[in-house]
């Protein structure tokens, strides 16, 4: 399994950390992609922009050889390819700023060239919006990209299993990343009826 994986500067960074660790701990190879803003996001809400730091300090994955972290601004790198072969993307979370430059078809960096990459080539592109209420474009530009073949995920963490921390009530939200990216989970046990 291979996936490539975007933290932008949204808050709720939390997700994208744990969307990693997951991803990780399956096994898959990640190619991460962290935005500046992301970088200020990561350092504000979990005290460090660097990821090996962040999953070192929580001591939730396994292994990070398969762990492949490319600047921003890289052009040359595989996930700007369509000739690159990976089961999906996922933008956790994904900023507003993001959304726009999406739906625009603006491609003026890694993450909005990989995630358009995603597009055309058909894989499964996972967009996890982190912003509440939504305005009149916001939605426009979510629909667009879902008519374009995106999954938009908005963070809505479930409370139907009684979560009783923090990072269960994350993992309501990454267990479904997880799920449209067609890679096992076993973070949230699927719904039965009581």
């Amino acid at each position: 399994m291979r996936f490539v994986l975007a933290i932008t500067g949204a808050s709720g960074v939390i997700y994208g950390v744990r969307t990693l660790e997951c991803l990780l701990n399956k096994g898959a190879e990640v190619h991460l992609v962290i935005s500046d803003s992301g970088k200020s996001v990561l350092r504000h809400e979990m005290g460090s922009e660097n990821p090996l730091h962040l999953l070192d300090m929580r001591g939730h994955a396994k292994d990070t050889r398969k762990l492949f972290i490319h600047a921003q601004n890289d052009f040359f790198t595989p996930p700007a390819s369509g000739s690159f072969s990976h089961q999906g993307m996922a933008i956790v979370p994904c900023a507003m700023r993001s959304i726009g430059n999406l739906a625009a078809g603006i491609g003026d960096n890694l993450i909005h060239r990989a995630a358009d990459v995603s597009l055309k080539e058909k894989r499964p592109l996972i967009l996890v919006p982190r912003e509440a209420p939504f305005n009149a474009i916001h939605l426009e530009n979510l629909l667009t990209l879902h008519r374009a073949g995106a999954t938009i995920l908005p963070a809505s963490p479930a409370f139907y299993h009684h979560p009783q921390s923090v990072e269960a009530l994350v993992d309501t939200t990454v267990a479904r990343i997880l799920d449209h990216l067609g890679c096992p989970q076993d973070l949230v046990p699927p719904w039965q009826q009581p």
